[in-house]
């Protein structure tokens, strides 16, 4: 995948041949990512849809398998979708620009009663959150 970075952390139980041939199932060929971990051995890994709904849930498996089997405790996988509860990049947009407009464009001293519903409302503050 031309957005993925050149190298990056993979279970050594998944085999080269298996991310290759995994790889084309994913949306835009963008394998699982690990982006973060946790001094406790918990990580942070990014993974875009599986595009055929058939196989989803064997690769699923399997990649979450070879994820635990990485894990020095060997917890189980928690997955959640951020699809469902994160606001996407236009959203983010959206809001950010409003918050300029509010911070930039309009002189405070006008608007400093209703200022801070103002901010509210550009749910900026509640997408950082």
């Amino acid at each position: 995948s031309p957005s993925l970075p050149e190298y990056f952390v993979v279970p050594s139980s998944l085999a080269d041949q298996d991310l290759k041939l995994y790889s084309y199932s994913f949306i835009g060929r963008r394998m699982p990512l690990w982006s973060w971990n946790h001094p406790n051995g918990s990580a942070l890994v990014r993974m875009a849809n599986i595009k055929d709904v058939l196989q989803q849930r064997r690769i699923d498996q399997r990649i979450c398998n070879a994820i635990t089997r990485s894990h020095p405790l060997r917890s189980d996988v928690y997955k959640s979708d951020l699809d469902k509860c994160l606001p996407n990049i236009q959203e983010i947009q959206a809001a950010h620009i409003k918050l300029k407009q509010l911070c930039v464009n309009e002189p405070f001293e006008e608007t400093e009663e209703k200022w801070l519903s103002s901010l509210e409302n550009t749910h900026w503050l509640e997408h950082i959150r």
